[in-house]
């Protein structure tokens, strides 16, 4: 009788000892939260620059490139229209035809006090070789011009930052490439 009541006294000091803990789990930490890279501040976008990148990605696996750099498909669409997106904060220009991704190239577009304007444009004359009427006979191969104040895209000086009057310089075998796939009326798209 002595063992049973010793057993009992100490399950219940066992039991006892046990209320004054208090016990708590604790879950695993939470993994760090990576917030999304906070999209490009663009003054004025429809979607087709950040769009025409994702394409770039999908198409040369390329994030982005050298000054007067461009990348080319090696088959093009034969039939379909020729459009052009251009991006003033990223200095890049994407072409496509038939909506296929088929080119894109490091850009420079305006220099600061100068204007590429944002919007939607056309070509409005090709010529394969021009020079500037505004800044001293400049050379401007495979000009293509989207204004009547002289805005063209045209092979040129490509150092990878805003440097132009506000012409889009290509690099000029892109230019080149270019001129030979665009038409008077194709569509150029400019946001930044």
């Amino acid at each position: 009788m002595k063992m049973k009541s010793s057993i009992a006294a100490a399950v219940a000091a066992a039991l006892l000892a046990g209320c004054g803990v208090v016990r708590t789990t604790t879950a695993a930490p939470a993994a760090p939260k990576v917030a999304a890279p906070a999209p490009p501040p663009y003054r004025w976008t429809q979607g087709n620059a950040p769009q025409a990148h994702k394409d770039m990605l999908a198409t040369f696996w390329k994030g982005g490139l050298r000054p007067g750099e461009y990348v080319w498909a090696k088959e093009i669409p034969a039939k379909g229209e020729t459009r052009l997106v251009i991006d003033r904060l990223t200095q890049m220009l994407y072409v496509y035809r038939a909506d296929r991704l088929v080119g894109a190239a490091s850009v420079s577009t305006a220099k600061r006090g100068m204007v590429t304007p944002l919007g939607f444009w056309s070509v409005l004359e090709k010529k394969r070789f021009h020079r500037s009427r505004k800044y001293d006979n400049a050379p401007m191969p495979f000009m293509q011009r989207l204004d009547e104040y002289g805005i063209a895209l045209h092979g040129g000086n490509n150092p990878g930052y805003p440097a132009s009057h506000g012409c889009i310089r290509l690099p000029m075998k892109f230019a080149e490439k270019l001129y030979g796939l665009t038409k008077v009326g194709s569509k150029v798209v400019i946001e930044g």
